[in-house]
């Protein structure tokens, strides 16, 4: 049996990752970390900080707040405990407090946990390869009105991945105001549309001489994030200490 702490248990992604776990026969939560403990009747006690914790668990599932990070982490590597982060919105100070980390536990870190993104981020990374020289690149990311932080996580996975191509040569541009805005081409451009409830939706642009390219991907439900973070959890459990993400486990086989 993998016992799993699900931090942001009462959120909208802890929930639904609370009744995936339901289903599952190996699987089950033994506690929740969230600011609202009450805001549900859990089967499991639901702590506010992760210093207050008293129940062990394999692994932890992160979707919260970016706030919460610092402590988890702490807890974490006191306890020697591997954790799953899939929330976005993170300072460059607590990216590299997560790399820091993983020298000590394993870690899994996605700002996207779909399947279909990370299989998008490989075909991006071809197009960039076969088409830097002629094509400038655009990403547009859509989701709900509800979400915080813009742009998204995966829009800068996206760029990133480009970025990575191109030897880092690219600078981020995000959106355009104004009557002296001609591209640079040297820049990527990131804009991000918010409204209703989008779960997700994420385009990449390929724009040449007379002709364009567009790889799309679509979230219809935030079910294929939940899934994937689960399998997240089952795969870094008794790893080494190592950063881990969707490449390693999308590879494993």
């Amino acid at each position: 049996m993998l016992n799993v702490g699900l931090s942001g248990c009462n959120g909208t992604m802890g929930r639904i990752i609370h009744d995936l776990l339901l289903e599952q026969e190996n699987v089950q939560v033994v506690f929740g970390i969230d600011i609202e403990p009450e805001r549900y009747e859990n089967d499991y006690p639901v702590f506010t900080d992760p210093y207050e914790i008293n129940v062990d668990c394999d692994v932890i599932i992160d979707f919260s707040k970016p706030e919460n990070i610092d402590h988890l982490l702490d807890y974490c590597v006191n306890h020697e405990t591997a954790v799953v982060i899939a929330t976005t919105g993170l300072s460059e100070a607590q990216e590299a407090k997560i790399i820091e980390a993983s020298h000590k536990i394993p870690i899994f870190r996605s700002s996207n946990t779909s399947l279909g993104v990370n299989v998008l981020l490989d075909l991006v990374k071809t197009a960039t390869r076969l088409l830097n020289d002629n094509f400038d690149i655009e990403v547009i990311e859509k989701h709900h009105n509800k979400k915080v932080d813009a742009p998204s996580g995966t829009a800068f996975m996206i760029a990133n991945s480009i970025n990575e191509e191109l030897n880092q040569a690219m600078d981020y541009n995000y959106g355009r105001q104004g009557n002296h805005m001609k591209r640079n081409e040297k820049e990527i451009g990131i804009h991000s549309v918010r409204g209703g409830t989008i779960p997700g939706e994420h385009t990449v642009i390929f724009a040449g001489p007379d002709e364009m390219i567009e790889i799309k991907h679509t979230a219809l439900s935030k079910k294929i994030f939940a899934e994937q973070a689960i399998k997240a959890a089952e795969f870094i459990t008794h790893k080494e200490a190592k950063l881990y993400n969707m490449s390693d486990m999308m590879h494993a086989n």
